[in-house]
């Protein structure tokens, strides 16, 4: 038997709370319940059952690219407007690897530096 991915893990020196806001309106996922600003961490479950997003307070902060990140692909909007989308949430944008054809992606960050990718979308 082998295990299972239970929660993807985000290390961060701000609130929590405010990490899993980004995230959960950027993917559209609600927090936990009992979650509140100011606790030591937050959790966004992913309602098809797939691993959960976990944020956690650490004292130290981000030094390095990140060896792991999300490839997002938007539904519903092109990858232009879910970039512009994913900055007004308090993302960044870092570069822009989109080819003359439309393939390829923007990357981004999360307001604590995590980076991410956004992929072309259904709508282009």
């Amino acid at each position: 038997m082998n295990p299972t991915i239970r929660h993807i893990t985000f290390d961060c020196t701000g609130d929590p709370y405010d990490l899993a806001q980004f995230w959960g309106a950027l993917l559209g996922r609600p927090l936990a319940d009992d979650d509140k600003p100011g606790d030591p961490e937050a959790f966004i479950a992913d309602p098809d059952g797939g691993p959960g997003l976990l944020f956690v307070r650490v004292e130290e902060g981000k030094t390095a690219k990140n060896r792991i990140h999300f490839d997002l692909q938007p539904k519903g909007r092109t990858r232009a407007e879910e970039v512009e989308r994913a900055i007004a949430l308090g993302a960044r944008q870092l570069a822009d690897h989109t080819r003359p054809d439309g393939k390829g992606w923007i990357t981004m960050t999360d307001p604590e530096g995590n980076e991410f990718c956004v992929e072309r979308g259904e709508r282009g």
